[in-house]
Parts: C-alpha cells; sequence; structure tokens
C-alpha cells in the first residue's frame, strides 16, 4: 500500500536558490544575493510539491540482487548498500512542471532570473525529498529499527533502467511523474530513491563509499577536511 505526502512546511531563502544554483552563499555577490531573493515569491507560487512512498518487504538477498514484495532490484550498489535489510522504503517526489516550464519560458529573455528559478526549484525538490525522508525516519524510529543509506537508480553500481523496476510497483503518475524511455523522470524537477529499513542497517554508511572516485574527489577531500 503507497501513501501520499501532500503536506510540506518549508520556506526558500535566498541561501537556498544560491545552492541550488551551485553557488556558495559566502562567496555570493550583492548582485546574485538580489537575484536570488527577487524569484522567491514567484518560486513559492510555482511548485506544486507531492510524494509518493511504499514500504516492501523484502524477501531475499543475493549476490548482486535484493528481491522484495513487489519486484527486485539488481547492481554492485543495491548489492553493498541493501545487504540486510527487511524492508526497503521506495520513494518518488516532484515539485510539478510549472517552474520548469517558465525556466524555459524565460532563459530567452531573461537568463540570470531563469537560472535563479531554476535553483529555487532543486532547492525547492531537495526540500519535499527531505520532507518524506523525515517521515521514513520517524517511522523507524518508532518500531525501533535503523535506517541505511539513501540509493538511487543511476548512481554508481546501480543502472539508470532499474528505474523501471521502481516505477512498476510505485505508481508514480499519480503525482504526475512519468519515465521516458531513456528512464529519465518527467518533470525533470523530479526524484525517486529507496532507503533499506532493518535492524542490522548502519546509517553511518553514505554513498560516497561506495564511489569509485572517492580517492581521488576533490568535494570529498574537501569535506573531510572541514570535519
Amino acid at each position: 500500500m503507497h501513501k501520499l505526502v501532500s503536506e510540506f512546511d518549508f520556506k526558500l531563502t535566498r541561501e537556498d536558490v544560491l545552492k541550488g544554483q551551485g553557488i556558495d552563499p559566502a562567496r555570493a555577490s550583492k548582485r546574485l544575493f538580489e537575484s536570488a531573493e527577487s524569484v522567491l515569491e514567484e518560486a513559492h507560487s510555482l511548485i506544486e510539491p507531492a510524494a509518493l512512498y511504499t514500504i516492501a518487504r523484502v524477501t531475499e538477498f543475493n549476490h548482486q540482487s535484493i528481491k522484495f514484495e513487489g519486484g527486485a532490484f539488481e547492481g554492485p550498489l543495491v548489492a553493498r548498500a541493501m545487504a540486510g535489510a527487511e524492508d526497503l522504503n521506495i520513494a518518488a517526489c516532484t515539485i510539478g512542471k510549472a517552474l520548469e516550464d517558465t525556466v524555459e519560458k524565460t532563459m530567452s529573455e531573461n537568463p540570470v532570473k531563469a537560472v535563479a528559478l531554476d535553483g529555487a526549484g532543486i532547492a525547492a525538490l531537495r526540500m519535499v525529498s527531505q520532507t518524506v525522508e523525515d517521515i521514513i525516519s520517524k517511522e523507524a524510529c518508532e518500531i525501533e529499527t535503523s535506517l541505511g543509506m539513501r540509493a538511487q537508480p543511476g548512481q554508481e553500481g546501480w543502472p539508470i533502467e532499474q528505474q523501471r523496476e521502481l516505477f512498476s510497483i510505485l505508481p508514480a503518475d499519480e503525482i504526475g511523474i512519468r519515465l521516458t524511455e531513456s528512464c529519465l523522470m518527467i518533470p525533470r524537477k523530479s526524484v525517486s530513491f529507496v532507503i533499506p529499513r532493518g535492524k542490522g542497517l548502519s546509517s553511518s554508511v553514505v554513498p560516497c563509499d561506495f564511489c569509485s572516485k572517492r580517492s581521488r574527489c576533490e568535494w570529498r577531500k574537501d569535506k573531510q577536511q572541514a570535519g
């Protein structure tokens, strides 16, 4: 049985918009802050957040696959990140199509505004997915079980084609999301993910642990130094 999430309580800030553009607010110019500020009201009017998730019972785990009620996931990332899972939280989130349509229309006449709006959309999608993660975390806490790392089809070690398997058990069309032939989601400001749940799972595992580029990743080095 899937669950619909339609109530979200978040408010974008200038800093959120900048981060959505990949800009560090601490290094942003006054002009960039003003641009971010100018799109906040319009961005909120265009965002139509919605999410859907379900919990599937794991029935079997093999070398590089995990079977659950309704389907199976395969790949090296699946094998390593979901080992020991008793259940899988499977989710899809979106902010709708209105904002990206506006970005497309605005790009030719006012690219600075369009990029700021796009940043707002990216930030909003992060907040929508975080809301769902918080719900999943609360449910796990209530039954005193642990959560593993969040994983997404298309990450290294998990083929993007596995989106079809995810969407076969989660009726994402109910919130307006569909898959293209190449397994990309429409609207583009959408995301799907899986969070395993089980007594023996470790919440300290992160996606970087499974990435082949981790030893030479500058972003990872910066994070370690900051820590």
